[in-house]
């Protein structure tokens, strides 16, 4: 017997529901393994990054003119890059003292895959200035409207934004034009 149906077809008993309920279980039992080990390795990812993180320094804590990059493996936080080119970024302009908290809120959705766009996002960057902080977080599709107004959503809820907080969607196509990803832009909080 090498399957359920072949089971089937050599009962007599005349049991059948039995079988099949017992072929379900089974594959509940299963998809419960697979959903567990997914948890399990998504909770090794988060506390393998957290060893790394706790050891770096915030954003808020630093000087000057500084970008942070966390992009996915094998994307490079460039516009150009194949995952990145029919894409575009969400914008967000904080005042300073807000930097570190939002990025570290970020990062963390981002790990716990809070988003829910499947592989859409590419990464985040946090840009420290002098008078103020820029967090934006990359999308790979521009144009799926969609999923940038979830993710848009999403970023609110994370960061905990007022509801009248001003956020700018860009793609990277835009960015190429003016070769400035943040001109003409005043968002604040």
């Amino acid at each position: 017997m090498n399957n359920k149906f072949d089971a089937l077809k050599d009962d007599d008993s005349g049991d059948h529901d039995q079988n099949e309920e017992n072929s379900t279980q089974k594959d509940g039992e299963k998809e419960k393994t697979e959903r567990d080990k997914s948890q399990g390795s998504s909770k090794r990812k988060v506390e393998q990054f957290w060893r790394f993180y706790s050891h770096m320094v915030r954003p808020g804590d630093l000087t000057g003119h500084s970008d942070f990059h966390l992009f996915k493996e094998g994307i490079k936080p460039m516009w150009e890059d194949d995952a990145n080119k029919n894409g575009g970024k969400w914008i967000i302009r904080l005042r300073k003292g807000l930097a570190s908290r939002c990025w570290e809120n970020l990062i963390l959705a981002m790990l716990g895959e809070q988003f829910m766009v499947g592989e859409e996002i590419c990464g985040a960057v946090v840009s420290v200035r002098f008078q103020e902080d820029i967090i934006s977080i990359w999308n790979k599709t521009a144009s799926d409207q969609a999923t940038t107004a979830r993710i848009r959503d999403t970023l609110r809820r994370v960061l905990n934004l007022p509801p009248n907080t001003i956020m700018e969607y860009k793609t990277h196509t835009d960015s190429i034009k003016d070769n400035s990803s943040f001109r003409n832009t005043k968002i604040t909080l």
